[in-house]
């Protein structure tokens, strides 16, 4: 099983003059202690589940693009961009960007978008779900359309482009990887099975919920003919080393493990506490690996 860091937070000690620094140790601790993944949130202001709206919020792919110039071997995404925010061609070219400065190590995380307060506080459109899933279902056809070489016209209900033009492409190949987050039943995880390399489920949630969404997702593989072993499942769990020794963090791995997840994506009360951060890196990383 991998580890991977999830990073949801931008303030830290030293005020914002000290994002760069505090950032950089981050990542170039995972990188260089086992940790298979790095991701960053698309949101432009804080979620509820980490503080106020006004808490610092720096911008997923410059931050990526940033994470790339300072690590070497661990692989980098957004957990997950938020449909709306950018259009599909875009949206394809940043992550085709990131793939190519970063040496292949891109992944897309994306999903339907969910934060209806910054999406009207910034003057993006947040239309109905019904119509956000249409867009990520073009969305996702857009992109394989770039990353597949093949330049022509793509015409669907909500994006319209005439010329599917993308040099350079992407260093990974086929394509970097694609990953679709979330476990709605009927959309998201019919999506996964017909479009994507990888899930993204919440452990929150119980080990038997999560199940629950696996088996599902088998049932959506089965309809299409998709070999439900081909989709690499990760997983998204709190960990907190100063109240839950690292004997309980490798254990939910370990169940994890037994699910089939490939990866568990931790998110930390505060990345920047490098003391909790060697906890996972010493323990639960090589732990985990075994499993």
């Amino acid at each position: 099983m991998r580890i991977g860091l999830h990073m949801t937070t931008f303030d830290v000690p030293g005020g914002n003059a000290g994002i760069r620094q505090a950032v950089k140790d981050v990542a170039q601790y995972t990188d260089g202690n086992g940790f298979a993944t790095l991701s960053v949130m698309d949101h432009f202001f804080q979620i509820g589940v980490n503080g106020a709206p006004e808490r610092n919020m720096l911008e997923g792919y410059s931050v990526l693009n940033y994470l790339a110039a300072v690590t070497e071997r661990i692989q980098l995404l957004t957990m997950v961009t938020g449909v709306i925010y950018r259009h599909p061609g875009i949206l394809a070219k940043q992550v085709t960007t990131l793939d190519v400065l970063s040496g292949g190590r891109a992944m897309l995380g994306i999903g339907a978008a969910w934060n209806e307060q910054e999406s009207r506080g910034l003057g993006i459109p947040f239309p109905p779900l019904a119509e956000r899933f249409e867009q990520l279902e073009e969305t996702l056809q857009i992109v394989l359309q770039m990353w597949s070489g093949e330049v022509k016209p793509y015409t669907g209900k909500h994006y319209q482009l005439a010329q599917t033009l993308n040099n350079p492409m992407p260093l990974t190949q086929p394509h970097p990887p694609l990953l679709i987050g979330g476990g709605g039943e009927k959309k998201t995880l019919r999506m996964v099975a017909q479009y994507a390399d990888a899930c993204n489920l919440f452990l929150f949630a119980g080990m038997e919920a999560v199940q629950h969404k696996l088996d599902v997702l088998k049932q959506h593989c089965d309809a299409l003919g998709r070999d439900f072993d081909e989709i690499m499942l990760t997983a998204t769990a709190g960990a907190n080393p100063a109240t839950q020794s690292a004997s309980e963090i490798i254990e939910m791995c370990r169940q994890a493990a037994a699910l089939g997840f490939d990866e568990v994506m931790l998110m930390l009360p505060n990345e920047y506490d490098m003391r909790a951060l060697e906890v996972i890196g010493k323990e639960v990383v090589p732990a985990a690996a075994g499993f």
